[in-house]
């Protein structure tokens, strides 16, 4: 199984931007669809952004436009970049892989990476 480790959280003012990465290790990572995920405070966890093996992506509407996912598969990494940040956008963030084995979804998570937009 794959083992994803999130980094480049922090506090950012608004407006700003962060740049997002999440590398794996233990599995090939070209079997992966991949995702970030954000949780806010009190609310569930939403899909922000992914990307399939192929490389087709797509956005929740609060941040098309802003948000950037992108993977480089012979770093076994994948990034989000966050550009125009807006205090909305605080959670902590999540990678997530995707991948079907024997017929039988299977996701794995990192351990979350802290983003607060904040003056």
């Amino acid at each position: 199984q794959v083992q994803l480790v999130e980094s480049g959280g922090g506090l950012v003012q608004p407006g700003g931007s962060l740049r997002l990465s999440c590398a794996a290790s233990g599995s090939p990572f070209n079997i992966y669809a991949m995702g970030w995920y954000r949780q806010a405070p009190g609310k569930q966890r939403e899909l922000v952004a992914a990307i399939t093996k192929s490389g087709s992506t797509n956005y929740v509407d609060s941040v098309k436009g802003r948000f950037t996912i992108s993977r480089d598969n012979a770093k076994n990494t994948v990034y989000l970049q966050m550009n125009s940040l807006k205090p909305e956008d605080t959670a902590v963030y999540y990678c997530n892989g995707h991948t079907v084995v024997y017929g039988t979804d299977r996701d794995y998570w990192g351990q979350g990476t802290q983003v607060t937009v904040s003056s």
